[in-house]
């Protein structure tokens, strides 16, 4: 799995003109699944982006989690983030798991953050949609399951 994590202080997802999911305070993950990643890989990422230490303390120190400030999650499915570009000008998207798989992933691990007590909200697997969000700071960063 490969994950963008984007601190944001606010954001929104919209599906044909209607706003399907937004937050306040929180992270923006734009979330890429591959063949080979599985429920584990689900669960270790969701845990690993919670605890990341990347909010700022009263020093101006990335010293808190999502879970110490209490922030909130807009998790958007993005199989484009498995493009590969490095031959000729159109992405090859043959990395990027196929509907079926990315699906029980990606929602395996929007489970895994309610779990943990995070007010999750998502766009629409699948769908177009337009993400919105003012970037805190901004910070930005990608984490993955697989070195």
């Amino acid at each position: 799995m490969r994950v963008v994590v984007q601190r944001s202080k606010q954001a929104s997802v919209t599906v044909n003109g209607e706003i399907i999911g937004q937050i306040s305070s929180g992270l923006v993950l734009l979330i890429g699944v591959t063949h080979e990643d599985n429920l584990e890989d689900a669960a270790y990422l969701a845990d690993k982006i919670i605890n990341l230490r990347i909010f700022e303390d009263e020093n101006e120190k990335m010293n808190f989690s999502l879970l110490d400030v209490g922030g909130q999650i807009l998790s958007i499915s993005q199989f484009t983030l498995y493009g590969d570009c490095r031959k000729g000008r159109r992405p090859n998207f043959m990395e990027a798991a196929r509907p079926e798989h990315a699906s029980e992933i990606y929602e395996a691990f929007n489970t895994v953050l309610r779990e943990k007590g995070i007010h999750v909200e998502t766009g629409r697997f699948g769908a177009m949609m337009d993400v919105a969000l003012i970037n805190d700071g901004p910070v930005t960063l990608i984490v993955e399951s697989k070195n």
